[in-house]
């Protein structure tokens, strides 16, 4: 009886011992690598902008664009995309729109990065058009 009673024991303990491994691996967690993708776009580099620049003017500015679209060529997206190792992931999408070789109107969600109450704001507004001074001249 007690030659049974030893593997039997064991046996239990193994199964207890599976049934538990997920909350071991919860308090062991591994170190996730924050993930940035597209064009960062800030409000200083939106600063830049001014109604009236070339398209080579605004790639100076802010970058070469994620999507150009053959359909919509006077149109460029900035995409953005901010997946932390833990937490929801953050989209901000800026889109530059064009007449012939001119700016004429951006429109999007980029705002500063050390506002918290804009970002708050901003994330009950996802899309909004954003004035733009004419150029100096």
């Amino acid at each position: 009886m007690r030659v049974l009673t030893l593997p039997a024991v064991v046996a239990v303990v193994g199964l207890m011992a599976g049934c538990s491994f997920t909350s071991l691996t919860n308090k062991l967690n591994p170190h996730r690598v924050d993930v940035r993708q597209g064009n960062y776009v800030d409000q200083e580099m939106m600063a830049r902008l001014k109604k009236g620049m070339t398209r080579e003017q605004v790639r100076f500015a802010l970058g070469t664009p994620l999507v150009t679209d053959s359909f919509h060529s006077d149109r460029w997206d900035y995409v953005y995309i901010f997946r932390p190792g833990r937490g929801e992931p953050q989209q901000r999408v800026l889109s530059v729109f064009f007449d012939g070789d001119k700016l004429d109107r951006v429109s999007g969600d980029v705002q500063s990065g050390d506002a918290p109450a804009a970002a708050a704001a901003s994330q009950s507004e996802r899309a909004r058009v954003i004035e733009i001074p004419p150029a100096a001249k």
